[in-house]
């Protein structure tokens, strides 16, 4: 009996981790297969992934990924997810990668199958245009909003004025923080530099962007863990891109300049 028990863990080991090599050898295969890949993000990260006037989900991810899944011969289909929640939906196969202005960093290594990295950015304050603000030691006192989950919140957490602020407000979408921010709720906003200057750019609420930041980081794209065919397949087409001078036309279409990582 003793026997056979082991026999039969014996069994299972070996079989568990062949299904494990299966799984990260046939990532690509899959898609390949199914003739799709899901993309989740949030649509109001703008100019990343937003809705445009007609409600069609667009942006400088977007218009990567699709260039990325014509190359690979498959449909880009479109998931917005809540921004909280996407470790979760990935994991759950809801979707099949997070493409959305998606920062790397030490924590989220630890869930997250990351590409390359393909654009900096930093974490800045954004104010009401009338407000006076200078440098990271003027957040003392204040109110300050974050959308839950970002980046900005666990800059702000890691730093060390976060016990000097007034209160930390966390919101589901930007546009709900930036519309607090506009009716004075809050006194600042903790976001990125690249979605807080195509705000200003737009001119459709009252701020500013200023010079005070709370790190440089880096976007990637975010696969699950195992799942190293498929983000591999992923960094060599964008490599590619790069060369054939699609991502500079891209950067330049959204930005004006040419903000590719190569």
């Amino acid at each position: 009996m003793k026997k056979l028990l082991i026999g039969l863990l014996v069994f299972v080991t070996v079989f568990l981790g062949g299904c494990s090599e299966d799984s990260e050898v046939d990532s690509l295969q899959r898609i390949l297969d199914q003739g799709y890949i899901i993309l989740g993000l949030d649509d109001t990260f703008a100019p990343m992934g937003f809705r445009d006037e007609d409600g069609n989900v667009v942006g400088f991810d977007i218009d990567l990924a699709e260039a990325v899944a014509e190359e690979l011969g498959v449909e880009l289909r479109i998931q917005p997810i809540e921004w909280d929640s996407k470790t979760l939906e990935l994991n759950s196969g809801n979707i099949d990668m997070i493409w959305n202005g998606l920062t790397i960093t030490d924590e989220r290594l630890e869930s997250i199958n990351f590409s390359e990295a393909y654009l900096n950015n930093r974490q800045i304050v954004l104010v009401r245009d009338d407000f006076e603000f200078s440098s990271i030691e003027d957040l003392t006192g204040l109110t300050v909003g974050v959308q839950i989950d970002s980046s900005g919140q666990y800059a702000l957490e890691g730093n060390e004025i976060y016990s000097s602020i007034g209160e930390l407000v966390k919101f589901n979408t930007f546009t709900e923080a930036l519309l607090d921010l506009e009716s004075e709720r809050i006194d600042v906003i903790i976001i990125d530099e690249i979605m807080a200057r195509y705000v200003v750019s737009q001119d459709t609420y009252n701020v500013v962007v200023t010079d005070v930041s709370l790190g440089d980081e880096e976007y990637g794209i975010g696969f699950r863990l195992g799942e190293d065919s498929l983000r591999a397949r992923f960094d060599e087409i964008l490599n590619q891109l790069v060369i054939d001078g699609v991502t500079s036309t891209i950067s330049n279409e959204w930005f004006g300049e040419d903000i590719f990582l190569d």
